[in-house]
């Protein structure tokens, strides 16, 4: 591959004959740009320029290779060319979200005079908790790809407020002086019934992204899910794995399918134990929160080709999934992986048999957290139409399938419901999201064994001293699919909520 000078990357400055250095390769983005999701202002304001630092403040290093096609890299750049102070351009300097703190109309105006301080990691007393930390410290562009549901985010609400339909039915005098958690889920140990799911672009949250997950969840022995749209390599993240740790793996289908087989491939190599293949986003949903804040932070939207950047951070990272993906794929993938295949998104009991017939080993009842499709149904409702259509179909399905679900899971109450009503584990992301925000490795790891302290209560007060005895007869979820709230007003959700804005006046 030639090497190129910076004075020969400097002369290619314009739109339509762009070219950037990224991580000391030089590409000529003049094509990409007018598709570029995120809007081509930001290639083009940086054209003739070395952009790593722009590049690498959330991206993994990979994702050119992943997402660019090869003829997009003309040359090596010789780096003796180069002029820091001329040719290199800066980071983004990250100011904190200011999007809870502006919006809380309770506050007085004494209260928003105050200058907010970080209160001690030992204070968290519950997921709320680290949800009002995070969005007083994470920038406004993280804050909305993260908080962002789709549409007027009625279901990402309903995710969490459809646990509250969920009575308990205590039993007593029973010995609960010993508890315990563990579970096994897709035949790995785990110390209690849950673990993170995978989320993306985790140095939106925190510098080390994705491997202070994975060490968190080392370090409370739960399960990771390796996200594909990662803030780090897959290289990074299996190298930071510890001795006897577990890692799942989440797969989007790429449009180049070559491309899938490989990452598969490499997730199989690289020591990954199952794959969680996406399924619900042929798409991705309106997450308005996120689109407004792109739209406000580029105000110049006259140019056509520039409209783009307000659809967000989702889109900017999403182009390359594939729309075509559908049933017959399950068994090509099955073609070239051992892994255990689970459909992660499944919203209903019909495909949840067909997962069961076409050979997956279990599927995630989910709503991808609210992001996708609004008014559609939240996991634990559908858990009992799932369970009843795996029993009607085969009796026997629990020893070769396992049903997930993961939204709005808040509360140790909220994992023993979806014990109660048939699920194997449940799946956590914002709470990881937001945690990890709030105080790094450290927060995370104090999140998940609030939960564990949580369950543990519950187990006790409900008489059930180990997973296996819970049971559906220790709930009544009767009301569970009537959707009219029973309860009084949940203070927590809806005070550390952050509601939609319309457009305002700039």
């Amino acid at each position: 591959m030639q090497k190129i000078t910076m004075q020969e990357v400097e002369r290619h400055n314009t739109p339509d004959d762009c070219w950037v250095v990224i991580n000391g390769k030089v590409y000529d983005l003049s094509e990409f740009r007018k598709g570029h999701p995120g809007g081509s202002k930001i290639i083009t304001d940086n054209a003739g320029k070395d952009v790593s630092n722009l590049f690498n403040d959330v991206h993994p290093k990979d994702i050119v290779e992943r997402l660019l096609s090869p003829e997009a890299c003309v040359g090596v750049l010789d780096e003796t060319t180069i002029d820091p102070e001329k040719h290199v351009v800066a980071a983004e300097k990250k100011a904190p979200s200011r999007g809870l703190q502006e919006s809380t109309a309770a506050a007085t105006d004494a209260h928003q005079n105050q200058q907010w301080e970080k209160p001690p990691i030992d204070t968290m007393l519950n997921t709320f908790d680290f949800e009002n930390v995070a969005a007083r410290t994470m920038t406004e562009e993280g804050w909305g790809y993260y908080s962002s549901g789709a549409d007027d985010e009625i279901t990402l609400r309903e995710n969490h407020t459809a646990f509250q339909r969920i009575w308990f039915k205590p039993r007593i005098l029973i010995n609960v002086k010993t508890i315990d958690l563990s579970t096994s889920i897709l035949g790995v140990k785990s110390s209690f019934p849950l673990y993170f799911s995978a989320t993306a672009l985790g140095k939106l949250a925190d510098e080390d992204g994705e491997l202070a997950i994975s060490r968190a969840a080392a370090k409370s022995d739960v399960v990771y899910m390796l996200p594909t749209l990662s803030s780090y390599t897959l290289d990074e993240m299996l190298e930071v794995r510890q001795p006897g740790q577990v890692q799942f793996a989440q797969l989007y289908v790429n449009a180049q399918r070559e491309r899938t087989k490989e990452y598969v491939q490499r997730l199989e190599n690289g020591g990954a134990k199952a794959l969680f293949v996406t399924v619900d986003a042929p798409q991705l949903g309106r997450r308005e929160k996120d689109m407004r804040n792109k739209f406000t932070k580029n105000t110049d939207v006259q140019k056509g080709e520039e409209v783009n950047r307000s659809e967000g951070v989702a889109r900017a990272i999403s182009e390359f999934i594939d729309p075509s993906l559908c049933w017959e794929d399950i068994t090509w993938l099955k073609s070239f992986t051992k892994l255990p295949i689970i459909l992660k998104g499944v919203g209903g009991g019909l495909d949840t048999v067909m997962a069961y017939k076409m050979g997956c080993a279990g599927v995630v009842l989910s709503n991808h957290g609210g992001r996708q499709l609004d008014t559609a149904r939240s996991a634990i409702e559908i858990l009992p139409e799932a369970v009843e259509a795996l029993n009607t179909h085969d009796a026997d399905w629990r020893s070769r399938f396992e049903v997930f679900v993961d939204g709005g899971i808040r509360r140790g109450t909220d994992i023993f419901k979806a014990l109660a009503l048939g699920a194997t584990a449940v799946g956590i992301g914002r709470p990881v999201l937001y945690s990890l925000a709030a105080y790094g490795q450290a927060g995370v790891e104090r999140m998940c064994s609030l939960f564990k302290d949580e369950l543990t209560m519950v187990m006790r007060l409900m008489g059930t001293p180990t997973i296996a005895d819970i049971t559906e007869d220790h709930v009544l979820y009767s009301n569970l699919m009537t959707h009219v709230p029973a309860q009084a007003r949940d203070h927590l959700q809806l005070d550390t909520y952050e509601p939609l804005r319309p457009a305002i006046k700039m």
